[in-house]
């Protein structure tokens, strides 16, 4: 058969480095149970890392939760053929090789798996020799895309602008939120993006800027909470000379650097209502008026992009928010669901997170670490108060201990939230007592920290400002300690709710 090529072991071998196969983790389904053990003892012995499956079904389930980097898979299998876990494996990493295996080889069958997206076909019966030489190739191929770098593990969403972020899910949640940023990126229509604090709220901005028209020039973000209330009206509008002490010269406002493109306002609820009212005017009619200027100082033309980690019913109804305003930047809602609520995504999020960080914080060709299925189950099943920056920030420390081509482990997550209980349950505690003295402060300290926070947050009815005073800090310091941990007042009014 022309698709099913000779192979000579000694020419055709490509060689791959002991380190560099121990990074490439195959998958083998198989029903024949001795055929199955005896591709993998033999792929084992070569040190790759060999995961085998029987069934098509299971192995579907497989490739949805964890990354292999090369695909070996029966073309006949019981309930799921070959062609649909192939099929499956591309959708969830279209970077995955796959091998078909048959007993029956015909130039229909070879054809059909080719234009399914095979990248080799091998007809049943076949060499220990050829086996070996043809994963090696498939190896091969895996760690040319690595060091080109045209590769980030996971299905993503959207991202085809060129700037526009990577956004990684498979979920359906997440899907309609990208179709309606999709749709109102054409436009110029205000969008207001609600949703708890991690979720993503700045990211799916950024990607609807990039596919708009304004793509050309900067999004332009500010974060209403982090700037103190005192300077925030003249980082807005700007300030003319002489308008306070210390405005020694006149200065353009964030509104007139965001001419021709788009502002993001997040915590919006956060805004002073004598701000929100002169913001009004801005979105009414375009006209900027300085601090301390009794003419129109500016026309602007700007698309906003608002966000809030509160409902803004709530903040309507203590009249933290305005509502002409509300209804001016609520053209278009997009709400985005809490990271617990669609638990398909972690998986997708965490290989898409180690990759990054392996390339980030390793040596080029250092071999990538991965997840054990149990530590993956551990992912899945913590609440995720701080949603995508606080398992962002989780995978970011593991990367970083992790041994080049090892196992990450349920003990090597350091959970911010603790699915157990935090500080107070035995299996946490004993593990911090294993660190060195600084470690060990830093993790307890970082604990007492996230229960000082929620504590105070929960008390204030989460309104940033009376936490702040609660706890006896400026706003900004303490809205900067939230970000720290990934924390948000919805999310932390009841941590673990699923």
């Amino acid at each position: 058969m022309e698709s099913a090529r000779v192979l000579n072991p000694v020419k055709d071998v490509i060689p791959v480095d002991d380190e560099a196969r121990a990074s490439i983790h195959v998958l083998i389904v198989e029903g024949e149970e001795t055929l199955r053990e005896s591709c993998a003892s033999l792929l084992r012995n070569k040190g790759f890392s060999v995961t085998v499956c029987g069934r098509g079904d299971d192995a579907q389930r497989m490739l949805r939760t964890r990354h292999f980097d090369v695909l070996v898979v029966d073309l006949y299998l019981p309930r799921v053929s070959g062609l649909e876990v192939l099929k499956t494996a591309l959708e969830t990493d279209p970077a995955i090789v796959g091998i078909i295996m048959t007993a029956n080889p015909s130039v229909e069958s070879s054809v059909a798996a080719l234009r399914a997206g095979a990248w080799d076909y091998l007809p049943k019966p076949f060499s220990a020799a050829h086996f070996e030489v043809l994963v090696g190739r498939a190896a091969h191929a895996v760690l040319t895309a690595r060091n080109k770098e045209e590769r980030i593990d996971g299905p993503t969403l959207g991202g085809d602008a060129p700037d526009a972020p990577t956004i990684y899910g498979v979920s359906s949640a997440l899907k309609s939120v990208i179709a309606i940023a999709d749709k109102v990126a054409r436009t110029d229509a205000s969008v207001f993006i609600t949703g708890e604090s991690g979720t993503g709220k700045e990211v799916i901005a950024q990607y609807i800027h990039a596919r708009s028209r304004r793509r050309d020039r900067e999004l332009v973000p500010v974060n209403c909470a982090a700037i103190p209330d005192a300077l925030l009206e003249s980082e807005m509008f700007g300030h003319v000379e002489g308008a306070f002490t210390g405005a020694v010269r006149e200065k353009k406002g964030l509104l007139e650097v965001a001419s021709g493109s788009t502002l993001f306002l997040d915590e919006l609820t956060e805004l002073p209502l004598p701000t929100q009212a002169k913001l009004l005017r801005v979105l009414q009619d375009g006209i900027v008026r300085r601090v301390g200027s009794t003419k129109t100082d500016a026309v602007v033309d700007v698309r906003f992009i608002a966000a809030t980690n509160r409902d803004p019913r709530k903040a309507l109804q203590d009249g933290s928010l305005r509502r002409d305003l509300h209804y001016r930047l609520r053209v278009v809602p997009i709400n985005i669901p809490p990271l617990r609520e669609r638990p398909e995504d972690i998986p997708v999020l965490a290989e898409a997170f180690l990759t990054e960080f392996w390339r980030q914080h390793r040596v080029s060709g250092s071999p990538r670490p991965r997840f054990a299925e149990s530590t993956m189950a551990a992912l899945g099943r913590a609440p995720w108060p701080g949603n995508v920056r606080e398992l962002r920030n989780v995978i970011e420390h593991a990367v970083v201990l992790a041994d080049p081509g090892g196992e990450i482990l349920p003990d090597d997550i350091s959970f911010v939230s603790e699915p157990t209980g935090g500080l107070g349950s035995g299996l946490v505690r004993e593990s911090i007592m294993q660190l060195d003295y600084h470690a060990a402060r830093e993790q307890i300290l970082s604990h007492f920290e996230v229960d000082y926070l929620s504590h105070v947050v929960q008390a204030s009815g989460g309104n940033i400002s009376d936490a702040a005073r609660m706890a006896g800090v400026d706003r900004t310091t303490l809205y900067r300690l939230m970000e720290k941990h990934g924390m948000g007042r919805d999310s932390i009014s009841a941590p673990n709710r699923r």
